[in-house]
């Protein structure tokens, strides 16, 4: 809340949204969050409490997430292209009493039926609009970094879908070491292009909003469209992207992408980055800076960082090594350490590690275990397999 306020207060002028014709100041997007708080505050949200959000990406989805946040709940994103069997799920798991929808979220959600209390994004007249616009104390609401500030349900690809519960001192340690290793400023225009219930959305929003940059918001399908994105790229002056690697892929082959010359960081995780796109990013894309990372959602997206150095032409793309406050131990199957070299499973500690899963507690305990290595620690059993480099960079197999 403070860094975010901060740069309202340094520049309340400054674009923080654009979002097709819609460009919205740091002013006008931090009064919009405020009164929706204080609505949120009235309807009960309180501290570890998960508040429901189901829209498409637009100024009202930035508005929600920061007003659940300023309200001191933890936000449950539903994306409205889920399957209704999928949205069934995660409500009935977490059973919110509150959610926040606009016409999407409605209509994804009109088959499913809701127990919770609607609250509608996009009303003509919002029970909100003369509520005040000063900033909510989070003091006020005993707010501290323990508490929740997302929840984010798990694909559900290897087993049933599981709500993971990340606190505050975990999502803000992993954004202020980013901040530390890209430096970000009110210059930079950041492209918003992962759907919000996958967690590497959340650096996207709130990252570029902690430093004063510009969030540009991706139209409808343009996320999925290389083309689109190169021009959108080109036509906003996008500086920082995330692409998954397969994406990366597309995107690389989509015609002018040599154009996109503002590009300055390209920022990959989620699926294992190939050489040969990583060549192809260097000589497309000289002057870009490629980073890639790796994380599970159960430790506040990203544990680990790579740079490419310019002159990179190796056949293996690294993970890197620990980001800040972050600890990584490749053990065996009895829990000891491997010799440097040899293949372990990955297990992670320090601050981004999640609380566990929503709810189920038999899970958690099997997942998250108590670390043998840092009194007081906890690890993330990942199941991900991992070797030592000889540079000292971890190779994720």
């Amino acid at each position: 809340h403070e860094l975010f306020e901060a740069q309202v207060r340094q520049a309340p002028n400054a674009v923080a949204v654009v979002y097709q014709d819609q460009r919205v100041s740091y002013g006008e997007l931090n009064a919009h969050a405020n009164q929706l708080a204080h609505h949120l505050i009235g309807l009960g949200v309180k501290p570890d409490q998960p508040a429901a959000i189901c829209v498409a990406r637009s100024v009202a989805m930035v508005v929600g997430l920061l007003a659940i946040l300023k309200a001191g709940g933890a936000y449950l994103p539903l994306d409205p292209a889920y399957p209704p069997a999928r949205l069934r799920q995660v409500l009935d798991d977490a059973a919110p009493h509150l959610l926040l929808a606009d016409a999407a979220g409605r209509a994804a959600l009109g088959d499913v039926g809701v127990d919770a209390s609607v609250v509608e994004l996009d009303a003509a007249a919002p029970a909100w609009a003369s509520l005040p616009e000063s900033d909510p104390d989070p003091r006020a609401l005993g707010l501290t970094s323990r508490h929740l500030a997302y929840v984010i349900y798990t694909s559900g690809s290897t087993s049933t879908p599981k709500g993971v519960m990340i606190e505050h001192r975990a999502i803000v340690n992993r954004l202020m070491w980013m901040q530390n290793a890209y430096g970000l400023n009110a210059t930079d225009v950041v492209l918003q292009k992962t759907p919000f219930s996958f967690d590497v959305s959340a650096w996207e929003f709130f990252w570029t909003l902690l430093e004063g940059a510009t969030l540009v918001l991706a139209p409808p399908g343009a996320h999925r469209d290389p083309d689109a994105l190169v021009d959108l790229i080109i036509n906003q002056r996008i500086t920082t992207v995330h692409f998954v690697p397969s994406m990366l892929v597309s995107f690389m082959d989509a015609k002018s992408v040599d154009r996109c010359t503002s590009l300055g960081r390209v920022l990959c995780s989620g699926e294992a980055l190939p050489a040969a796109s990583v060549h192809k990013v260097r000589r497309l894309l000289p002057w870009t800076a490629l980073h890639n990372l790796y994380g599970p959602t159960e430790a506040a997206i990203d544990v680990t960082a790579w740079s490419c150095p310019a002159e990179f032409d190796g056949a293996i793309v690294p993970i890197g090594r620990p980001i800040a406050n972050t600890r990584v131990y490749l053990l065996d199957g009895h829990g000891a350490p491997v010799p440097f070299g040899a293949v372990g499973e990955l297990y992670i500690g320090g601050a981004g590690v999640a609380r566990g899963y929503l709810n189920r507690p038999e899970l958690t305990a099997e997942r998250f275990i108590a670390s043998p290595f840092v009194e007081g620690d906890r690890l993330y059993r990942t199941g991900d397999l991992a070797r030592y480099l000889p540079d000292g960079n971890l190779e994720f197999l």
